[in-house]
C-alpha cells in the first residue's frame, strides 16, 4: 500500500498557483551530439534567484524531451515571449517533434536558438540541477541577453493574458 504524498491535491495545487500570474518563456538548448539540434519547450516555472551572482532557475518535468537535453547541456536560453506570441507558446507546449519548423530564430554563440521577436532573451550557463518531485530545477548563471520595450505575454488562471492599460 502506498502512502499518499503530503500536501494538497493536484487540482487544488493548480487552482492555488493559477492565481499567480507568470510570464511565459520558451526554454531552448541543443540536443546532445552528434545530432546537436535545437530543442525548445514552453516554460512558466522560471524565477530570478540571485543578483550577485546573477542566477535564474527553470523547472522541467523529468518526462519531457527537454529534460534529457538540458541535463546534458552546458548552456540554455530563456526566450521571454511578447504579448502577440501566444501561438508560439502553444506551439512549444505541444507534443510535436518538429517545434522549430517555420519558426524564426538565430543561433547564439553556443548555437542555441534565440527566437525572433521576443520581449527579451536571457542566455545562461547551467550551474546546477536539483531534483524536485517530478521535476528538476536547473540553475543558470546569466551570461548575456537583450531586452525590448514590448508588452509581455502572461499566463493566469489557466489562460493567456497581457497587461492592460
Amino acid at each position: 500500500m502506498t502512502t499518499p504524498s503530503p500536501g494538497v491535491a493536484p487540482d487544488q495545487f493548480r487552482q492555488l498557483l493559477g492565481r499567480f500570474a507568470t510570464g511565459v518563456t520558451v526554454l531552448t538548448t541543443r540536443t546532445p551530439p552528434p545530432r546537436a539540434e535545437p530543442i525548445g519547450m514552453t516554460a512558466s516555472s522560471v524565477a530570478s534567484v540571485s543578483l550577485d551572482p546573477p542566477l535564474v532557475l527553470v523547472s522541467v518535468d523529468r518526462r519531457h524531451d527537454m529534460h534529457a537535453a538540458l541535463a546534458a547541456a552546458s548552456h540554455f536560453v530563456l526566450n521571454v515571449l511578447a504579448a502577440d506570441q501566444e501561438a508560439l507558446s502553444r506551439r512549444f507546449a505541444a507534443e510535436e517533434p518538429n517545434r522549430f519548423d517555420g519558426v524564426g530564430f538565430r543561433p547564439n554563440k553556443q548555437g542555441i536558438a534565440v527566437l525572433d521577436g521576443v520581449l527579451a532573451h536571457i542566455e545562461c550557463e547551467k550551474q546546477a540541477a536539483i531534483p524536485a518531485g517530478d521535476h528538476t530545477v536547473f540553475l543558470g548563471s546569466v551570461v548575456g541577453g537583450s531586452v525590448t520595450d514590448r508588452r509581455p505575454l502572461l499566463y493566469y488562471r489557466g489562460g493567456y493574458t497581457g497587461l492592460h492599460g
